[in-house]
């Protein structure tokens, strides 16, 4: 019996799937539908084979596809190493069975985007405008159906893949159209064993790739590693930089985006390298001043890259991002108190960006305010980080921190190391992570609530992961817009 997924034969193969998330239920879905032998194992889910490592029937396994629950030093993952095992994430498993397009006869192109920070924006950026194209280009990985669901749709004539760090580690085979790199800095150290493991893994997403690298040319190690990726014969390097472009870089000019490279050549209308105006971007994207968001300026800067490397129409950029909305919890206004008597201007607001799991983020978001004017809310699980350099840089702007998570410690000492008053917020006592976040967060908006001026800001960035106290990072946001918006209603 063919045992073919996609373009690929699993025939005598017997696969263990670690890890029972989205993406771990549609591999061994895949697996199971093609007739492939499959033990799946989750030491949580009881519809896994196995719950124990120990029970895990190693003298049949031939291939393992591991979740990013599992990092590298799990013994699990070390013992399939000492047997010479192959060991795919998702992606590379993906990447293995795609399925030929229909409009293409051959596999769709696949376009990859990773970063520290900006990876979601960016990708869904690239999907708008490949969309505004007339292309039917999903976007896929970290965000939507899982990966490797997704290449089965024969009618993709592209795909736009969010490629977080632990997928990159275990993908090896991948060879990107075009592949985009944001930013680094340090995250998930404690999953990578240090931020040299990590951005190396961040790296492998520019090896092999055919068309177009697309990186951050005013980041020092993303550079670094753009100059000496092993391309494809022809690919082109391409820089991105919010001022004034160089050779092979897109940049910004007297109000427009500019591409100094030749990825605008053949394009209609981009004869003279002008892209777009930034006042045509969406409001969401700009400050009140009109100013765009240095930190979405970049994802736009990286996504017309990559869009120009696909040959899209400068009408598909501009109706793209004019009309580009932000996901929620990413510096989302969730509610806003005018005092008695004062302009309405100088409201106290409450911003939500708890999409901010890390320091780049977190960078982003207290770059936005006046100094003096921020309540920072901040912690969770810092994931190996340090917080000193944060802290100290964005000192000006904070009255006070309001610190909440189980990794208080190391935002503790950044503060203490800049002389910023805090005051830590005591974790719930209430086991249901939905119910003891929605505890949590009250407290810290009361105790904001106490603090703030008109004018102020109360910013929930807290360049940490959110999984100790809440649900995700989406229920850590829905809570804290909540008890604002209860706060505010108290009082009007």
């Amino acid at each position: 019996m063919e045992q073919m997924i996609g373009g690929y034969d699993f025939s005598g193969q017997h696969v263990l799937v670690a890890g029972l998330g989205k993406s771990g239920e549609s591999v061994a879905q895949l697996l199971r539908h093609a007739h492939v032998a499959v033990t799946t194992y989750d030491q949580k889910k009881p519809t896994a084979d196995v719950s124990s490592a120990a029970e895990i029937p190693w003298e049949k396994i031939t291939l393992v596809v591991t979740s990013p629950a599992f990092p590298p030093s799990s013994d699990f993952l070390q013992e399939a190493a000492r047997r010479s095992l192959p060991i795919w994430s998702e992606v590379e498993f993906a990447w293995n069975t795609r399925t030929e397009s229909t409009q293409l006869s051959a596999p769709a192109p696949w376009i990859g985007i990773t970063g520290t920070d900006g990876k979601t924006t960016t990708t869904e950026m690239i999907h708008a405008i490949l969309q505004a194209n007339g292309f039917n280009a999903p976007a896929v990985g970290n965000i939507g159906v899982p990966v490797s669901q997704s290449v089965q749709d024969a009618s993709a004539d592209h795909f736009v893949v969010e490629l977080s760090s632990f997928a990159l580690h275990y993908t090896k085979s991948l060879q990107l159209d075009v592949a985009v790199w944001t930013n680094v800095s340090q995250d998930h150290l404690d999953w990578h064993g240090g931020f040299e493991n990590y951005a190396h893994d961040k790296s492998t997403v520019f090896q092999r790739a055919r068309h177009a690298i697309i990186f951050n040319a005013e980041d020092p190690v993303v550079s670094a590693y753009a100059s000496k990726a092993e391309v494809a014969a022809g690919c082109v390097r391409v820089g991105f930089t919010t001022k004034a472009p160089g050779a092979n870089q897109i940049g910004v000019k007297g109000g427009w985006v500019v591409d100094r490279s030749s990825l605008h050549e053949g394009i209609e209308g981009a004869e003279d390298g002008r892209i777009i105006r930034l006042s045509s971007f969406a409001d969401q994207l700009k400050r009140a001043d009109g100013s765009v968001y240095t930190h979405l300026l970049e994802d736009a800067l990286a996504a017309i890259g990559a869009a120009l490397a696909q040959h899209v129409s400068l009408e598909a950029i501009r109706h793209a991002l004019a009309s580009f909305t932000l996901d929620p919890h990413r510096i989302e206004l969730v509610a806003s108190y005018v005092p008695e008597g004062v302009e309405a201007q100088r409201a106290i607001r409450f911003i939500d960006d708890s999409k901010a799991t890390d320091i780049l983020a977190a960078q982003a978001s207290l770059a936005a305010f006046p100094d003096k004017s921020v309540i920072w809310v901040c912690g969770g699980l810092a994931k190996g980080a340090t917080f000193e350099q944060l802290v100290a840089q964005f000192a000006p702007k904070m009255k006070k921190a309001l610190v909440l998570g189980r990794d208080k410690a190391p935002f503790t000492e950044a503060l203490q190391h800049s002389h910023i008053p805090y005051e830590e917020v005591d974790p719930s006592a209430n086991p249901d992570r939905s119910q003891g976040g929605a505890e949590v967060m009250a407290r810290v908006v009361e105790e904001a609530g106490k603090l703030a001026q008109p004018g102020d800001v109360v910013l929930l960035a807290p360049a940490a992961a959110s999984m100790d106290e809440f649900l995700n990072y989406v229920d850590r946001g829905n809570q804290f817009a909540h008890a604002a918006q209860a706060w505010v209603a108290q009082r009007s």
